[in-house]
């Protein structure tokens, strides 16, 4: 059977069409938006034996013919997901995981294929509609179903799922995915957003309203109505396609005889191991918890083996008690701070010798180092996607290396997460780097995770900024990020201000917020309970803004501004304007001059199609001496009689020597001019190819050649030197030609002229 249902979202109808693409599959569905279309598909295969946890994968592959495109690898062929998927791939993961029936561990799979785009409409708010929407069609036991829509703060208004190009003159740009809840209406599962890049200039003037938190506040309520229409427009639809539901009765994690023996002996105990210090606590929880295990193993025998992952279970859910129950009554938190309280801060610049600019974060155990490293532009990143942006200036890369939380681990390419919370810090940053024209340098930012205990990514935000500074670049202002949490329990909701490692796995929200001193220029939130008021998501907002601005007292008692100048270790990168039709003649055939000043000066060069022009360098002297040849050669400035230069030999003759004046124009040194009054078998007796020589201009004809003489010194005739006269060398040098012709001149027997010494010929 196949089901087509349409619906206004936005400025277009949202499609959905099941039963005709994918039949096998479990449940897939093709969602169409614009002309931006993604298929869907969902597989259930039964669980692995012994398995403890939910296995969900989310996979986007994007086709590069869905954009007429043939891709750009060796192959021809797509290879591993780009950053796009991978980031679409976890807006997918990140609202659907929490849905799913608690106990539920069937292996579930969810491909989204993108098959077109129209470079106008994005594909991730399709894919994730489609993807909850395939869930529900395969009858899957969860929560659904999930809608998503975009928002962005244009000209003073919230659109519904703006275009690309609408984005351009966006102050914020926000996705929000949510479920429908009995007594909230939507609940908000997932919320990314940021200030798009060219923010600043829009806040600048024109009277744009800058994403505060009030502002973000009043957008995710605007975006919590459109879902809720998603959502029922999802419901009819799998409904007209008559899905038969999965029959699903979750089986317990433990035993109540286990929970309640590791709840009567250890709870306290457990309690009473919470120690500020983090390594203390776990060693502490450690000494509990092996007590626990022999507790247990000799109360239930040898039956205990059997029931090991109930344990583990159980212990978890133990510690999850205990935390909360301390936050919730007693207002502390594991290592002892109150629910505001951030732990100590500390910032340091300049750590790196060789770096361009680099800084050291730290909050708590959490540390991070980050490099800045600036190059020129063509040094931005290429990206083959199926977006329309296809080069990147600005790169921010998150490691996470294993040693960051004491443990081994795989060492290598970067995985998901990494990629998601570098994507996370370079958004942050973004809308205060300056433009191309401001500081035409392409940015390379690294983040190194050298401790981890809570909020890595915001703690790359903080070290981005002051490394940045140290670097010397122009930010528009400095950018702090806090990451919150948040206990419930019971119709109680206390936020936590820089949350712990722990307190993001055993709490219910992990809600990460960076911005400026006066609005927000990114924000992400998970959250993994129903039935937040709105109320309490816009106090969250309005606490991660008191603690921000404490962060950045602290960054700017490092570094209170960006430093003046470049680093000296950078490149010199300057910037010249040059007329459109001169930039062939720079360029020169086949590259023949470009190539010269390069390999003259040193410099890195860099022409655009509108005549801009970078010229870099290690040296401010190869950077200026290539700027003055290129000005040279597109404005020349006129030769000119009685004028004296220094220029470069470049090319010797067997009749003289040419020699390079300014960029684009060479005269000639006749060889009777070099012999200081004496008769030269060659030029090369005088000069050579890449001599330096001063000459003096004595004539530039009608057709523009220009006629020069050696000066100096060096090149007077010396005193009692016998100078012959032009006609009598010419008188012998016809004694060994053939017959003379009229006037003297040498000629062949028809008495045609030739050149003297092949130099131009002579008037008859």
């Amino acid at each position: 059977m196949v089901t087509t249902m349409s619906r206004q979202v936005g400025a277009h109808e949202m499609t959905f069409e099941a039963g005709k693409l994918a039949k096998l599959a479990d449940g897939s569905v093709v969602v169409t938006y614009g002309q931006t279309q993604v298929l869907a598909t969902c597989v259930r295969s039964k669980p692995r034996e012994g398995i403890d946890f939910f296995p969900l994968t989310i996979d986007v592959e994007e086709r590069m013919y869905a954009a007429g495109k043939i891709p750009g690898s060796f192959f021809r062929r797509e290879g591993r997901p780009g950053e796009t998927a991978i980031l679409t791939a976890r807006l997918i993961d990140r609202p659907l995981r929490p849905t799913f029936k608690e106990g539920f561990r069937d292996e579930v799979q969810v491909i989204c294929t993108i098959l077109s785009v129209d470079m106008a409409n994005p594909y991730d708010i399709p894919a994730m509609n489609a993807a909850a929407c395939a869930v529900g069609l395969a009858g899957l036991p969860f929560d659904g179903p999930v809608a998503a829509v975009r928002l962005g703060m244009i000209g003073g208004r919230w659109v519904v799922n703006p275009t690309f190009q609408e984005l351009e003159d966006a102050t914020f740009d926000i996705v929000v995915a949510g479920a429908k809840n009995a007594q909230a209406g939507v609940d908000i599962l997932m919320i990314e957003g940021e200030a798009p890049e060219g923010t600043w200039p829009l806040l600048g003037g024109g009277g744009a309203v800058a994403p505060t938190e009030e502002v973000v506040a009043q957008g995710l309520e605007v975006a919590k109505a459109e879902i809720g229409q998603l959502v029922a427009f999802q419901e009819e639809f799998i409904r007209a396609h008559g899905v038969t539901p999965m029959e699903f009765t979750p089986s317990p994690l433990y035993g109540a005889d286990i929970w309640d023996s590791l709840y009567a002996n250890f709870a306290g105990k457990l309690e009473a191991a919470i120690v500020p210090d983090k390594q203390a606590r776990d060693e502490a929880f450690d000494a509990v918890k092996e007590e626990a295990k022999l507790h247990l193993a000799t109360v239930l025998g040898a039956a205990f083996e059997e029931r090991d992952q109930e344990f583990s279970a159980a212990w978890k859910s133990l510690q999850k008690k205990v935390m909360r129950r301390r936050v919730i009554e007693q207002g502390v938190r594991l290592d002892g701070r109150g629910p505001k309280d951030i732990r100590r801060l500390s910032a340091e610049v300049g750590v790196v010798p060789r770096a361009h600019g680099s800084a050291l974060f730290e909050r708590g155990e959490t540390q991070v180092l980050n490099i800045t490293t600036l190059g020129m532009l063509r040094m931005t990143q290429l990206i083959d996607t199926l977006d329309p942006e296809d080069s990147k200036r600005y790169m921010h890369h998150y490691n996470f290396p294993p040693f960051s939380t004491g443990e081994t681990g795989r060492v290598g390419s970067p995985r998901r997460r990494e990629i998601g919370h570098g994507a996370l810090a370079e958004r942050a940053l973004i809308p205060v780097v300056p433009t191309e024209e401001e500081f035409p340098y392409a940015l390379r930012l690294v983040s190194d995770v050298l401790a981890s205990n809570g909020s890595t990514s915001m703690a790359s935000v903080c070290g981005s900024t002051l490394s940045l500074m140290d670097a010397g670049v122009p930010i528009k202002a400095p950018v702090a990020g806090i990451a919150m949490g948040m206990i419930a329990d019971d119709g109680q909701f206390v936020t936590l201000t820089d949350i712990l490692g722990a307190e993001d796995a055993l709490g219910d929200m992990d809600f990460k917020v960076a911005g400026t001193s006066e609005f927000v220029t990114a924000i992400q939130l998970d959250m993994k309970v129903s039935g937040m008021p709105a109320d309490v998501l816009a106090g969250a907002l309005q606490q991660a803004k008191e603690a921000r601005l404490q962060i950045l007292e602290v960054m700017l008692a490092a570094l209170p501004a960006p430093r003046d100048e470049v680093s000296s270790k950078a490149p010199r990168i300057i910037t010249i304007q040059i007329p459109v039709d001169k930039i062939g003649e720079v360029i020169g055939p086949k590259g023949k001059k470009i190539n010269e000043i390069i390999a003259m000066t040193g410099a890195d060069i860099n022409i655009e199609d509108d005549g801009t022009v970078f010229i870099g360098s290690r040296e401010a002297e190869g950077t200026d001496e290539a700027a003055r040849m290129i000005e040279e050669i597109a404005n020349p400035r006129p030769v000119l009689v009685g004028e004296t230069y220094e220029g470069i030999v470049v090319k010797t003759t067997t009749f003289g020597a040419f020699v390079n004046l300014v960029p684009g124009r060479d005269g000639l040194v006749h060889i009777s001019k070099l012999g200081r009054g004496k008769r030269l078998s060659t030029v090369e007796e005088a000069v050579k190819e890449g001599d330096r020589l001063t000459v003096l201009v004595e004539d530039v004809d009608p057709q523009g050649k220009i006629s020069l003489k050696p000066v100096g010194p060096e090149w007077e005739v010396p005193e009692g030197t016998q100078v012959e006269p032009a006609g009598e060398r010419r008188e012998r040098g016809g004694d060994r030609g053939r017959d003379r012709g009229p006037r003297g001149d040498r000629g062949d027997r028809h008495g045609r002229r030739f050149r003297d010494g092949g130099g131009a010929r002579q008037d008859g």
